[in-house]
């Protein structure tokens, strides 16, 4: 359902993201606003997640609302929880990986032939 395009190696982690998330704030149960470099905005609905496997802590100690992006640029609410912004960037944009990447491999072509 969520591609991410983080990769670990080892000990390291190389990031490859779409774009960076500037903000991200809870707005009520399991809806969260993120913002992102580019000026992409918006709000995304997460219920789909709720009590589900590791989202279940979401209902603890009011833990959703604590949500940030860690140090890694991925939007997270504690050491266990995060979630792809690559994902929540395309959810956003109303795209598929295969239409961003076909989008910014035709955009990079147009750039380079100028």
């Amino acid at each position: 359902m969520y591609i991410c395009l983080f990769k670990k190696y080892n000990q390291n982690i190389i990031k490859t993201m779409i774009e960076r998330p500037l903000e991200v704030k809870a707005l009520d149960k399991y809806t969260i606003f993120v913002s992102f470099s580019d000026g992409v905005q918006g709000s995304v609905d997460l219920k789909h997640l709720a009590h589900k496997g590791i989202f279940h802590q979401w209902d603890e100690n009011n833990l959703f609302m604590q949500v940030h992006i860690d140090d890694y640029g991925a939007i997270a609410w504690n050491n266990d929880i995060d979630i792809c912004p690559d994902s929540i960037y395309l959810q956003l944009k109303g795209l598929t990986f295969e239409q961003w990447q076909q989008q910014n491999q035709y955009q990079h072509q147009y750039a380079s032939h100028q």
